[in-house]
């Protein structure tokens, strides 16, 4: 969480010594705080989990058994012995891992890729694959043979049933699953009518359960190979099933996007090398777009605001499907893909997703944690054998163990804190148990790289210590959890900062036409509100209201638009000089709005320049406010009507014609008019056809049909809506 918070009184006295008589910074500093899930996961965790309650604590030991030199795991198994079965990509080997950690390759296919591995409870192993899917028999002593070849293109997955020795195979692109019998015979079981069968268990009355794509069913197949839905997902893909001691069935579904990008990478040949680090790099056409950098702004990709138990726009989630048929959201993630799944004795559910190979753990309760980042992109699987949990990964293929044991030292980096402006750093304080003690680094880059700052010396006063890191626009932390008797945690975290002022911008300026006035409207608000000092606004109050145009003569207005690199109040002044002088006036100051009316009856005619300036001193000392400026282009100040001259009329037949000149001092002319006895007003254009400019001449024929007096009104408005009228009378 990013707020502001109340340190005790000694962080505020040394807060107030650090970032004493420094200039030209703005008036109130500013408290990082990191202490919420939803911010503290847009870290970098190394052997630490994080809780749901933002805590940071060592992490179960994370340790690697076996490394296949695989790009990927696709599948994985065991058998009553306790070894494992490694299914690979893209070369489409078999690893065999041994209980003492020993592995070595079992086989070596000529499809790409391993999709699907199981074994029975003899020791046989099956395994899947894809394209031009196979499934393959290997015996105990290690001979193997094709003990099925589909007319599917994927073998996406097997389960194997020991009560009818039967072997189930769930494929695509037809959505067809086949059982094999204890002869080797390959008969159709059920057609689904979907693409693919992802993922294949059995529940404990014996009937398989299927997960397919695009529809993201669930299915149930009993005996006879009847099909009844248990559950429609929300999602395009069911990736994982597992049928938990209670009988409710996990469904693990990942939305459109992930599914299409993981079917694409399944049977695409990659070209694959071993840098010097030993990092396996892996180029293809399809590979998943890589998320923002960990060190982005704290604004981030991560979306929290949406639940975890609702799928709506969720990248991956977990489904659970009760006994007595119902389903219900039990976890789901909008920043992650997730791959793996496995419920636990204990009633937690582990899920293994693509961002970081991170793995989570959801309690029974529905809370979640963070429980290890792991070493590689991508965890795919996972397995238990015995009393031990296994997870596989992807980029790079390899075999970890989850243990019951702590780490002894883990590590949590922050993400990267842009302040925007460099200033001047004040206390990190922070608040946990047990042996933590926290660094710092900074620099200008966005990122992370060798221009910023080496980690500073370890802080290790939880009240606060002076931040040692030099000056810079990003900010980083990293905190050190050591294993102590009576544990190690961090709930939170917090770094004071006061940012260098900036001034404000003034970014546009706009003169509405003459005679628009606007009227600030008044705002009621409750008077124990008031008083309170408390922003109206927490209470669901309207901070301002637009302000009301009205017509006002000779008014001109000008409106602006201001804002504020460190979000300071801001305060205006209006000034003013003619185009001819260089003095500048003040005509108004301490404006809070952001729009002015000018009574035109307080300046003389003539064109004026207008200047705003705006001052950040609200929230700033004097010798440390900013102001910046913007100014008008000219504007006409005219309050005095067009003049007008008759000549005539000048009498043919029963036609009069009467010559009106205009003269305006200040002004263009714009308009003319004319009634004859009262009559409507009638439109007339200038002798040279266009109201342009501040002289011009109209010419008005009457015609008379009957004899008498008559009167002739003229009359004619300038650019700044200055009537002036005349009238003759007439005898025909």
């Amino acid at each position: 969480m990013f707020r502001f918070t109340h340190l005790r009184l000694a962080t505020l006295i040394a807060l107030a010594l650090a970032l004493a008589a420094v200039p030209a910074l703005a008036a109130g500093p500013v408290f990082w705080e990191i202490s919420k899930q939803q911010d503290v996961v847009k870290g970098d965790a190394r052997g630490v989990s994080i809780a749901e309650n933002g805590a940071i604590m060592l992490a179960p030991a994370y340790t690697l058994v076996y490394d296949t030199k695989e790009a990927y795991i696709w599948s994985s198994a065991s058998d009553a012995s306790g070894n494992i079965y490694l299914g690979t990509g893209h070369e489409g080997r078999i690893f065999k891992v041994e209980r003492t950690g020993a592995g070595r390759l079992l086989l070596d296919t000529t499809e790409l890729d391993v999709t699907a591995i199981t074994a029975d409870a003899r020791g046989n192993v099956y395994a899947g694959t894809s394209p031009d899917g196979k499934v393959y028999k290997i015996t105990p002593d290690g001979s193997h043979s094709v003990l099925y070849d589909p007319p599917d293109k994927y073998v996406w997955s097997l389960a194997y049933d020991e009560k009818t020795s039967a072997l189930f195979v769930g494929t695509g692109d037809k959505g067809m699953i086949y059982r094999i019998d204890s002869s080797g015979k390959a008969s159709t079981f059920a057609d689904t009518n979907e693409t693919n069968i992802v993922t294949l268990a059995l529940d404990q009355g014996g009937n398989l359960i299927a997960g397919t794509d695009p529809s993201g069913l669930v299915l149930r197949v009993s005996a006879n190979g009847k099909t009844f839905a248990l559950m429609d997902s929300p999602m395009q893909e069911i990736h994982s099933l597992t049928v938990a001691r209670d009988g409710s069935i996990f469904a693990l579904g990942i939305n459109a996007q992930a599914s299409a990008q993981r079917q694409a990478t399944v049977g695409v040949s990659s070209t694959t090398s071993l840098s010097s680090e030993g990092v396996i790099t892996i180029s293809t056409d399809d590979q998943e777009t890589q998320g923002a950098a960990q060190t982005t702004d704290i604004s981030g990709a991560l979306n929290q605001s949406r639940s975890r138990s609702r799928a709506d726009g969720a990248r991956s989630a977990v489904f659970r499907i009760l006994p007595d048929g119902g389903s219900e959201v039990y976890w789901s993630a909008s920043d992650a893909v997730s791959f793996a799944l496995r419920p636990l004795a204990d009633g937690r559910v582990l899920v293994g997703t693509g961002n970081r190979g991170r793995i989570y753990s959801i309690a029974p309760d529905r809370t979640h944690m963070l429980l290890i980042q792991s070493p590689e992109d991508q965890t795919s699987t996972f397995l238990t054998v015995g009393d031990n949990v296994y997870a596989t990964s992807s980029n790079l293929g390899r075999l970890y163990r989850i243990g019951r044991e702590q780490v002894s030292e883990g590590t949590y980096t922050s993400p990267v804190r842009d302040t925007k402006f460099a200033g001047q750093w004040g206390v990190i304080t922070w608040r946990g148990v047990g042996n933590v003690e926290l660094q710092t680094r900074t620099g200008n880059t966005e990122s992370p790289d060798a221009t910023w700052s080496d980690w500073s010396s370890p802080y290790r006063n939880a009240t606060g210590d002076q931040i040692a890191s030099p000056r810079a626009r990003f900010i980083q932390w990293k905190a050190t959890l050591r294993s102590t008797a009576s544990g190690a945690q961090l709930q939170s975290t917090v770094i004071a900062f006061l940012p260098r002022n900036q001034p404000p911008e003034v970014a546009s300026l706009s003169v509405l036409p003459p005679g628009v006035a606007l009227q600030e409207m008044p705002l009621s608000i409750d008077p124990s509100i008031a008083s309170s000092g408390l922003d109206p606004q927490i209470f669901g109050l309207i901070a301002s209201v637009p302000p009301r145009r009205f017509f006002q003569k000779g008014a001109r207005t000008i409106t602006w638009q201001a804002s504020d690199p460190n979000s300071d109040t801001l305060v205006y002044s209006l000034l003013y000089r003619t185009i001819s002088d260089s003095q500048w006036h003040t005509l108004a100051e301490n404006l809070s709005q952001s729009y002015y009316t000018i009574d035109g009856n307080r300046l003389p005619d003539g064109s004026y320049v207008f200047k705003v300036q705006a001052s950040d001193s609200p929230d700033n000392p004097a010798d440390v406010a900013l102001t910046n400026e913007e100014m008008t282009d000219a504007i006409e100040i005219d309050n005095t009507p067009p003049v007008i001259r008759v000549t005539g009329p000048i009498a043919t037949g029963q036609t009069q014609e009467v010559i009106f000149e205009v003269t305006d001092a200040t002004s263009r002319v714009v308009k003319g008019e004319y009634s004859i006895d009262g009559g409507p007003w009638q439109m007339v254009f200038p002798v040279d056809g266009i109201a342009d400019s501040a002289r011009e001449t109209f010419k008005v024929r009457a015609v008379f049909d009957k004899p008498g007096e008559h009167v002739l009104a003229f009359r004619c408005s300038d650019s700044s809506s200055n009537v002036g009228s005349s009238k003759i009378t007439t005898t025909k």
